[in-house]
């Protein structure tokens, strides 16, 4: 009986034994477990960390100096550009704000000239207070007693601001070398344009023959007028 009883103690004890031995074992391989598998779930700071690396290490904005972005943290040296203004004389307003010359706002003189033959020379002064735009490529002359006007001869001019005692000049031919024949005439009509009165202007050093007038544009020079 005795025996049987330490046989029985003695199970009991190795099989206590064994399991203990079998839980410890269990254990070791949860804790290798443990260190060998990472936690699927990042702690807050290294979460947060992993988030300050992103930002210091991404790509820099792309947006516009001015427009929300820091473009690299350098304003624009640029400066604005101011809006442009009009000046005096351009397309859209070439008299500059100055009004029309008027036949009546100017005085005449026709001189005969010496060279080129058969022509004389117009004069036209501004002898008034005020500059005004004088239309160059419109000037009228007729011949009193003699129907129609003068046709243009020469380049086409420009029209530009007369200023108070500034003069323009145009070239008269009254008749042609080989045509025969003219009214004799010592004072021809001038108007600046086909829409005004014209006014009766005397030549000097006349009479001339007229047979076939011509007319250039005003010029800035007598010399320039007398060219055609």
């Amino acid at each position: 009986m005795a025996h049987t009883a330490r046989s029985r103690r003695t199970t009991a004890a190795l099989a206590a034994l064994s399991i203990g031995v079998l839980a410890l074992t269990a254990c070791n391989g949860d804790a290798e477990n443990d260190v060998a598998a990472p936690s699927k779930h990042a702690s807050p700071s290294a979460t947060s960390a992993g988030k300050g690396t992103d930002k210091g290490t991404g790509t820099p904005s792309s947006a516009a100096p001015g427009e929300g972005g820091d473009g690299g943290g350098k304003p624009s040296s640029s400066p604005s550009t101011p809006a442009s203004s009009s000046k005096p004389g351009a397309d859209d307003d070439q008299d500059g704000g100055v009004g029309m010359c008027e036949t009546a706002d100017l005085t005449y003189k026709v001189t005969v000239a010496s060279r080129p033959v058969n022509h004389a020379l117009l004069t036209a002064s501004n002898k008034g207070s005020d500059s005004c735009l004088l239309p160059a490529n419109e000037l009228v002359i007729t011949i009193p007693g003699l129907d129609g006007a003068a046709e243009h001869m020469g380049p086409d001019g420009k029209d530009w601001i007369l200023k108070p005692g500034e003069s323009a000049y145009a070239g008269i031919m009254f008749s042609r070398a080989d045509t025969a024949g003219g009214k004799s005439a010592d004072k021809v009509e001038v108007a600046l344009t086909a829409s005004e009165s014209p006014t009766t202007v005397p030549v000097g050093d006349g009479p001339i023959t007229v047979n076939d007038s011509q007319v250039t544009s005003f010029f800035g020079t007598a010399e320039d007028a007398l060219t055609y």
